[in-house]
């Protein structure tokens, strides 16, 4: 439970513009500590807390596996320290999954195949500017091709995203565009998304705009099918695919929402940590179109809690479609099962998709160790979600 008294407290420090402190009460109840809340006019030292919210921090949690299923108990993890293989990134000591840790920086034949270009630029409009980098497969000549937006999370780059979800390779296989914007500290100082902010839940207004804007500049330079966009993401960056998918739906045919939340989960600071810690049904945005979206999550993610997972997909008129619900359960060769329930529609089509991973904590299912928080023992969720793009299409589809 929550303290009222702290998320009061954090309430107004935020309101008198005292970030710094909220920051450091929110994660002090993020650690569980239970204390009293800060007093007036105490004054926390910059080093102790970020300057901004501890929104969607991408600390991953890895559960202890046994022969007779996943235990309750976090597994011991060996200190390391990533500074300086990301730039002054916190230690996350706490990681235990394959990473990078203990190995030379990734080289480029961790990001994408060869005889492909993995480009960058930028885009700049009424509500700032952001740079990205764009994956332009080996067979980019002819007829107009799939693109898909990627989100990274937070501290993550490009680079590291692309290495990570290994999207670039299935892309060439696929012959898809990928491209992917970045968030520079300067907007957030965790280079989080910030899904939190109702600035930038909304279309044509702040984040929405540059992601939106850059998606349709790739539109307009390159051989794009307008029918076949999509958009996904991991933990902020899921947050964010997630309010593309219900701010822009005439630009968008899919969305893929890893370890998320749902668009309008959240309004403030307050807000967040509570849909971080347990989900915020009240809050969750209704109006708008249905979009097809397939969610991956973890089931002992403690970063996102796993019921925003169901938020997602609980869109406006599921129960007026009556969607049929199949469900199929497996297990990765040496790794995690997991429980998949696919909504179809009277035709058979999947509509969405739910992949639960159990025993996963907050990182990309199936991942590459060569990108940060991935878990490769989980079914590979970059195939699963380019599968899913490559079955829808939007036939009103917005042209650039």
């Amino acid at each position: 439970m929550l303290n009222p008294d702290m998320v009061r407290e954090a309430t107004r420090l935020t309101r008198a513009g005292q970030l710094v402190e909220a920051t450091a009460l929110l994660q002090r109840m993020l650690r569980g500590d239970g204390g009293p809340a800060a007093t007036r006019g105490t004054t926390v030292p910059v080093e102790r807390a970020r300057l901004e919210p501890p929104t969607l921090e991408l600390k991953a949690n890895v559960v202890e596996e046994t022969e007779s299923g996943p235990s309750s108990q976090a597994t011991p993890a060996k200190r390391h320290n990533r500074l300086a293989h990301f730039g002054g990134m916190k230690d996350l000591s706490g990681f235990g999954m394959p990473s990078p840790v203990g190995r030379t920086p990734m080289s480029k034949a961790d990001i994408a195949p060869g005889g492909t270009r993995f480009v960058s630029a930028t885009f700049t409009n009424a509500a700032g500017s952001r740079t990205y980098k764009l994956f332009i497969p080996s067979r980019a000549d002819g007829g107009p091709r799939p693109l898909i937006v990627m989100l990274h999370g937070c501290t993550q780059s490009p680079d590291d995203f692309a290495a990570g979800t290994r999207m670039n390779f299935l892309a060439d296989e696929r012959n898809c565009f990928v491209v992917y914007p970045e968030q520079p500290r300067g907007a957030n100082h965790a280079k989080c998304w910030n899904w939190f902010r109702t600035g930038d839940q909304q279309r044509d207004s702040g984040e929405p705009s540059l992601i939106a804007g850059i998606t349709r500049k790739i539109m307009r330079e390159h051989p794009i099918d307008p029918k076949r966009v999509y958009v996904a993401g991991l933990s902020a960056g899921g947050a964010a695919a997630a309010i593309m998918g219900a701010t822009y739906p005439d630009l968008y045919a899919a969305v893929g929402v890893h370890s998320g939340l749902a668009c309008g989960a959240a309004s403030d600071l307050p807000s967040a940590l509570t849909a971080m810690r347990q989900g915020n049904a009240a809050a969750v945005r209704r109006a708008g179109a249905s979009i097809p979206t397939i969610v991956f999550h973890g089931d002992r993610d403690t970063t996102v809690h796993p019921s925003n997972a169901e938020l997602i997909l609980r869109g406006p008129g599921e129960a007026a479609a009556s969607p049929r619900t199949k469900t199929l359960r497996g297990r990765v060769p040496e790794g995690h099962a997991y429980t998949r329930t696919v909504l179809t529609d009277e035709g058979g089509l999947g509509t969405s998709e739910h992949w639960s991973v159990h025993g996963a904590g907050h990182a990309w299912s199936g991942g590459s160790p060569a990108g940060s928080y991935t878990d490769p023992r989980g079914p590979d969720a970059t195939r699963e979600m380019l599968r899913f793009f490559l079955e829808h299409y939007w036939p009103g589809a917005e042209y650039a």
